[in-house]
Parts: C-alpha cells; structure tokens; sequence
C-alpha cells in the first residue's frame, strides 16, 4: 500500500514548502525517540514524507507518479535542516541527547563525537619482521617506539610532585563547556571538553616540568609485543591502549603487521607445512628410508614401493599449532632423482626391466 505523505504530515497537496517545513517540525518535536512519549516509527515516517515533499524534483515525481525515482535516498533525509550546528547535547523538555548518534543511527550518518564526548589519541602502527620458524611457533618481540606517552615524571597528574590541584576556572570544574543555541527546532545546548583541563576539572596548582601540565610527553617506550603461533604473514596484531595518549582522554591502539621471511625448505598451506624430499630412482621402485628435517627436529619416514613423483606422504602433528595443543601435518612432496648418466652395468639391468615390462 502506497504512503500518503501528504496524509502522515498532515497536510494539503497545495501545501507551501514553509506549511510543510512547519508541520515536519511540529512532528518531530511530538515524535522524537528521545522525547518522553516519543514513537519512533512515526518520527521515521514523517522523516521520510519530509524528505520527498521538502525536494522540489521528488515532490514532483510523488505527485505525478505516486513514488521518486532516486532510487533511494543517499544524502541526508532532511534537505531543509541544517543539523550541523548542534550534534551533541540537543534539549527536549529538560532532556538531553546526541543528534548526531541518533540520526547517525537512523540513517546511517556518523556522530563527529566519540561516545560520552571522550577524547581518543591517535592508533599508530609499526612493523615487524620474523623469520619463517618464528612465525609458526610464536615467539615475543620488545621494539621502542617514539610516540606520545603518559608523562614518566608525573604519571600523568600534570602536577610537579607535592603539588596540589584546584578547580579549573574556565569550566568550574565541570569539565565541561556548554553553550546553547536557539532555532526553530527549539533550543539546543551543545559541550564541548573544556580546553583547558582538557575535561578533568582540576588544573594543576604546580605543573609538570617535563609535560607542563599536559599529562602525557613524548618520549621513546619499549613495548612488548607477543607474537602469536601460527601468525599468518600480512597479519596484524591489535593492542589496545598501547598507541597515542592524549590529555584528558583514552589512549588509541597500537597495530603490529607481520611480515614472515620466506623459507628456502617449507612453505605453509593453510595449518599444514610442505616440503620437498628427493629420492633415489631405486626406492621410488623398491621402497626405503629416509630421515627428514623438519622445524622442531628431526623425524624418519618410510618411502613405499611404487611411490610416484610428486606423491605426498603425510607426516601428522608436525605442522603449524592452532591452538589447544592441535597441529596441522607436515606434507612431504616427493621428488624422484633420475640419473643423467648411467653406467653399461646400470644399462644391462634396465634393459631386463624393460623387457620384462616394466
């Protein structure tokens, strides 16, 4: 069934586009989520009617056709609402809410402010290169970064050691600075980190000589890095909090990409290894033994007769780990040596085989 746009925002088809703005508002202002008795659904239908009816173009095509043919709405729904001004702290009957997460969530915008208005520092990332053996058992990495830290002198208080810390005049010690703006939406109150306090509320009564009161300095910091096993080449390690910190606020993540050596004697398929092993014409034919190396030590096994070239033999659990004890196989692709130069007793008695059919 066809949406009467017209009808969900209580209007007239000849209504003008300041009746349709002005209904749209009465509406939102009824049915936003966020306002106590909102309806969702609702504040989304008259969202969408607006959307069709505020577009000159798209009222047109509604009006002739009954529908748009935009094939679906990819800007902003609300072409005459200019939201940019107030993203966070909007104020409905005392209540108070983000509009940039909450249309964000709607129509698949993004809020610029991070959840509870926190600051975040900056994800860094580094490189490590391990050799091919490494990368299939795991091992453990220490590389010193020069990024933004915790300050080491005052571990973050900004404060010189024995100083004490007063509220912050700018905000009061709220950590916070609010400002409201009038529109006709309503009026809006928007926050923002006080810069100075960087939303602690407190300054330092003293500084810290090394951060000047900032709480985090630049400074080289060795990390330890824990190489999983198994750890495919290309893939990236996630520590959390370990990359830039920032005053006031969460440090960001350090990223470690790995990059795993090539290795003249294995090569990985997926949990398995593969390698080579040549082998002697005479015990592809009557079978044999032999000892291989593989990664953790060396391992004998048995060749059966008739073995073709470029037959695998499966040597089980000497593989890459993944994980509770379980590892993948070794696969042994075998290689038959063929001599180049035979001797005329090695001719005579290939001369019989192949007589005899062989």
């Amino acid at each position: 069934m066809k949406k009467d746009y017209y009808d969900i925002l209580g209007v007239t088809k000849a209504a003008s586009e300041e009746e349709i703005k002005s209904a749209f508002r009465k509406l939102a202002h009824k049915y936003h989520p966020d306002r106590k008795g909102g309806d969702e659904k609702k504040f989304k239908e008259a969202s969408e009617a607006y959307s069709v009816l505020s577009d000159k173009k798209k009222r047109a095509e509604y009006d002739t056709y009954g529908r748009t043919f935009a094939g679906g709405s990819t800007g902003s729904p609300f072409g005459g609402f200019d939201f940019s001004n107030f993203t966070q702290g909007a104020g409905f009957e005392g209540q108070e809410f983000d509009l940039g997460d909450i249309f964000g969530e709607f129509f698949g915008g993004t809020s610029p402010f991070s959840a509870g208005g926190r600051r975040r520092g900056r994800d860094i990332s580094i490189d490590v290169e391990l050799p091919f053996k490494e990368a299939i058992f795991g091992t453990e990495r220490r590389v010193l970064i020069a990024k933004t830290s915790v300050c080491g002198t005052c571990g973050g208080t900004g404060a010189k050691a024995g100083s004490k810390k007063t509220t912050c005049p700018s905000c009061n010690g709220k950590g916070e600075m609010r400002e409201s703006r009038s529109t006709f939406f309503g009026t809006f109150t928007s926050a923002r980190v006080c810069p100075r306090c960087k939303g602690k509320g407190e300054i330092p009564e003293y500084p810290c000589d090394t951060c000047k009161g900032e709480g985090v300095a630049r400074r080289e910091e060795e990390i330890h890095v824990v190489i999983p096993a198994g750890i495919s080449d290309g893939e990236m390690i996630r520590m959390p909090g370990r990359g830039e910190a920032v005053s006031g606020g969460k440090a960001g993540d350090l990223y470690v990409k790995v990059h795993v050596k090539h290795d003249k004697k294995f090569s990985r398929e997926g949990n398995n290894l593969v390698t080579s092993l040549h082998i002697k014409l005479t015990d592809a034919l009557l079978g044999g033994e032999y000892t291989i190396g593989t990664l953790d030590g060396d391992t004998s096994i048995r060749i059966p007769a008739g073995i073709s070239h470029g037959e695998i033999i499966r040597v089980a659990g000497r593989g890459v780990p993944s994980g509770r004890g379980v590892r993948g196989d070794l696969l042994v692709r075998i290689s038959i040596e063929f001599p180049t130069k035979v001797s005329r007793t090695a001719r005579e008695l290939i001369e019989k085989l192949r007589e005899e059919g062989l």
